[in-house]
């Protein structure tokens, strides 16, 4: 097969990307790979296309080539093209870089065994140094290009394969201290950072040496460079990460690395040397060279903090939050041994009035209030990892700080983190004044938060984010009882006020400790026991005491269940007194629980209430305290559901559960339907496996199409031939587009199975509809009356339309027969058709060729031109 043509791969591409998986294991993914790798030497293809091409691959190495010697041959194959490229300026080098590099990555065939490995380091490195290239290479205006393109794809290669430019620290050194282009100096910083970080863990941790490898000026093309021994010990000591700062205690082994005099001071120089044209990077970079010297300076002896204190001076105004961020990171990893008392007050008092600026967007409040909240100290009082208020923040700074119920849920958040930090440190002091305050408006928000999530119909994101503050007031206040109690009565008042959120104190007290928790379980179960049975929230109420009863107000609590069985009627209510039985005979309630239980046997209108009932009385009179506990406990292999019946039939609940599974069903587009008001899809399904109470359900993206509704078919066996499947279609425009089709069945076994199926595509011309015929003598006349409305609001245009061997006849009987209103076979045509909603196309095929006919056609929606064109084009090789 010949190269593809532009609008081919155009077409191949989009239905890749649409579903990568589907087509590499359709048979046109096949050959994607081969395909892809001999057209970028077409020279029907311009650049842009073979620039589509090479992105694609990538984007997705691991598809296009699955195994290693795939992936050589490919790499391979691409450093060929590029050797093969002209001396003009082209636009394929940096891409065939790019692909070359993430083929030997992606493929895992880079070695000293590989000969595209071989190849391509070479010539990176070369690149990167600026060297005598060669005349292949292109001209010297794309040199700077090449040579940032060259340390990305080295800076990729040492990333993935830690400790391969160990060799080339003293070279890389060299090249950076050369007179560069502002533009040339970031990608060498970074290559040389992450080389010389690599290097210095990967000796520590092997126990190697360091000696002459930051002064040893090789040839950019010597066979010495690629320490392979180095990259292996890197391999078995130090993976890929991302920016993080290791633990003291995982500092990378650094601290057993001993450097001698002469490779200390040339590792200082080194560093120096990075730090000292750090301000010709971008932020982002900058950020990115102090987290990688950072590393590699922490823990190592004879390396003095001190190298980056030039930096600071110049960091500590700036307005860059990645540069922040790095300052910020820098005084995590070295404390006091870089940062002063001074410089903390500093950065604090920025942090805080930064925060107050009242034009801030959204997120960038929110990293200054994460700041503030996980600000690293010098000298922490408390144990490590407790939360407290930084000790320098001084509370009069933090006044414009405090929330409000006017911000955002997430500002409001923070701040209020902020503020439960600053009221555990007054504790339980009895202050006056200014010491105060912090609490009393804390009460002040609660009780506001409260207030609007107590409206009945209000909002939910209202109670959520009352639910989210009381979480963090309980958490960070934990300590502290007397900061609890206004909490914990607060919320027992909301939910007299609005029985309704029980669902959400469920899950509190799921969270919160016991300093929160049983004060608040005591408080609503007594509340609740002190009801009536007949309320209009027995549902909230029993499922809030299936949560809170316990063996205290042991009698209060059966009187209630016994007012309230009177009151379950339905199936619903009569789980939820149960599961409040089970809650007491877990719990260890006795004699008082069998009088109960017997009534309910006996009084419960469902059978499945009455027999749980019964099962729950011969529990309770055949089993210890200690059985019957772990009897009525939630499964270890799943977690419990609501439902006391699934609750003790974990088996039963697969049943009811919805799961996703490979579809065993197949659909096709079937004939075209030409015929009634819309136009509608015929649909062919087969299955594989019997399938009953199918629901398809079928998604168009964007606005082009009203939805589409559901086609539910009651059962489908494999090998009994089925109806097809009408869908009606609501276009808005005449437009092709594609189905997104999920499928929810029950399976033989009962299960209720939900799968994805591959989308199906609707064409343009599955939209054609016929316009009512006229009577045989007034047929030429009503279609030049509709010829004659096209214009002047729409449109006129001719081309060339290529016929199929059996000709113009053979052509319009197998494509466009039902739209034909005038004939005059073989030779002219007039064809009417109908686009939905309210477009029309006229066709006039007249004066037919041996190769071709002319076609005139009219239509009065300009959109649908390109769209006939391509129609009328690919009819020739239509199926």
């Amino acid at each position: 097969m010949g190269p593809l043509s532009r609008e081919t791969w155009a077409q191949r591409l989009g239905a890749f990307r649409a579903s990568p998986s589907a087509f590499m294991a359709s048979p046109e993914g096949e050959d994607l790979g081969r395909d892809l790798l001999s057209d970028l030497r077409s020279e029907k293809l311009n650049e842009q296309t073979k620039v589509s091409l090479l992105t694609l691959s990538l984007e997705y190495p691991a598809q296009l080539w699955p195994d290693a010697p795939a992936a050589e041959a490919a790499a391979t194959f691409l450093l060929d093209t590029l050797d093969s490229l002209p001396p003009r300026p082209s636009a394929l080098r940096r891409p065939l870089l790019l692909a070359a590099t993430t083929a030997l990555v992606a493929g895992d065939v880079l070695g000293p065994t590989s000969g595209a490995s071989l190849r391509l380091l070479p010539l990176l490195l070369g690149l990167a140094s600026s060297g005598d290239l060669g005349s292949g290479l292109g001209p010297s205006s794309e040199q700077r290009s090449l040579q940032a393109t060259a340390c990305e794809c080295l800076r990729e290669l040492e990333s993935c394969k830690p400790g391969l430019l160990g060799g080339c620290l003293g070279l890389l050194r060299s090249l950076l201290g050369q007179e560069s282009p502002v533009g040339q100096v970031q990608p060498l910083s970074l290559l040389l950072a992450l080389a010389l970080r690599n290097t210095l863990v990967i000796q520590a941790r092997a126990r190697a040496s360091g000696q002459g490898l930051l002064t040893a000026r090789v040839s950019s093309t010597g066979s010495s460079l690629w320490d392979w021994t180095l990259a292996e010990e890197g391999d078995a000591h130090l993976q890929p990460q991302a920016p993080s700062w290791p633990a003291a205690e995982e500092d990378g082994g650094l601290s057993a690395l001993e450097p001698s005099p002469e490779e200390a001071r040339e590792l200082r120089a080194a560093v120096a040397q990075l730090l000292d044209t750090s301000y010709l990077l971008t932020p982002v970079a900058q950020a990115q060279l102090f987290w990688l010297l950072g590393w590699a300076l922490r823990g190592l002896r004879g390396q003095p903090p001190v190298l980056f204190k030039p930096q600071l001076v110049r960091l500590l105004g700036t307005a860059q939050l990645t540069l922040l961020h790095a300052v910020l990171a820098l005084k995590a990893a070295f404390g006091e041994a870089l940062f002063t008392a001074q410089d903390e007050a500093l950065l604090l008092r920025r942090l805080t009035l930064a925060a107050q600026h009242p034009a801030l967007p959204l997120p960038v409040h929110l990293f200054y209030l994460h700041c503030l909240l996980s600000f690293p100290e010098n000298c922490p009082l408390g144990p490590a990892g407790e939360e407290a208020a930084p000790l320098r923040l001084e509370p009069q700074l933090c006044h414009g700080l405090l929330p409000s119920l006017l911000h955002d849920p997430m500002a409001l958040l923070a701040r209020l983190h902020l503020l439960c930090l600053l009221c555990a440190e007054d504790g339980d002091e009895e202050e006056k004044g200014q010491g105060q305050r912090p609490r009393r408006y804390l009460e002040e928000l609660l009780a506001g938060l409260w207030q609007r999530a107590a409206l009945s119909g209000g909002p939910r994101a209202l109670a959520t984010l009352c639910f989210q503050a009381s979480y963090l007031v309980a958490r960070c206040l934990s300590g502290q009882p007397a900061a609890l109690a206004p909490l914990t009565h607060g919320l027992a008042q909301l939910y007299r006020a609005r029985p309704a959120l029980a669902p959400h104190f469920v899950d509190l007290l799921d969270q919160v400790g016991s300093e929160l928790g049983e004060p608040l379980r005591v408080l609503l179960r007594q509340d609740l026991v002190s009801r009536s049975g007949r309320d209009e929230a027995l549902r909230w109420h029993l499922q809030m005491l299936a949560k809170v009863a316990d063996r205290d107000a042991q009698p209060a609590t059966l009187r209630f269940l016994q007012a309230a069985a009177a009151y379950c009627t339905d199936w619903g209510l009569q789980q939820a007194l149960l599961q409040v039985c089970r809650a007491l005979l877990r719990a260890g309630v006795g004699g008082g629980l069998a009088d109960l239980l017997q009534a309910l046997a006996r009084q419960l209108g469902d059978p499945d209430g009455r027999d749980h009932a019964r099962l729950y009385y011969i529990l309770l009179g055949h089993l210890s305290e200690p059985k019957l506990g772990v009897a009525l406990g939630p499964s270890l292999a799943a977690p419990a559901l609501a439902s006391s019946l699934v609750a003790e039939n974990q088996g039963f609940a697969t049943a009811l559960m919805v799961q996703e599974a490979p579809a065993p069903i197949q659909l096709s587009v079937g004939p075209r339907r030409a015929e009634g008001p819309a136009p509608v899809l015929q649909l062919q399904v087969e299955v594989l496996e019997p399938v009953y109470s199918l629901e398809l359900r079928f998604h168009v993206k964007g606005q082009l199409y009203a939805p589409l509704d559901a086609v539910h078919v009651p059962c489908l066996c494999p090998g009994r031939p089925a109806r097809p499947l009408l869908l009606p279609l609501q276009p808005r425009r005449p437009a092709p587009t594609q189905l997104d089709i999920r499928a929810l069945y029950t399976t033989a076994a009962g299960l209720t199975c939900y799968a994805r199926l591959p989308p199906l595509p609707v064409k343009f011309a599955d939209l054609f509809l016929p316009f009512p015929q006229p009577p045989e003598g007034a047929r030429l006349g009503f279609f030049e009356e509709l010829w004659d409305s096209c214009l002047p609001e729409g449109t006129e245009s001719r081309l060339w339309c290529p016929l199929e061997p059996q000709g113009l006849e053979g052509l319009v009987s197998r494509h466009l027969d039902p739209f034909v209103v005038v004939a005059q076979p073989p030779t002219s045509y007039h064809i009417a058709i109908r686009l939905p909603p309210d477009s029309k196309l006229l066709l006039r095929l007249e004066a037919a060729q041996v190769d071709g006919v002319p076609v005139v056609l009219r239509t009065d929606d300009w959109a649908v031109l390109p769209l006939v064109g391509d129609y009328l084009r690919g009819l020739s090789t239509a199926v």
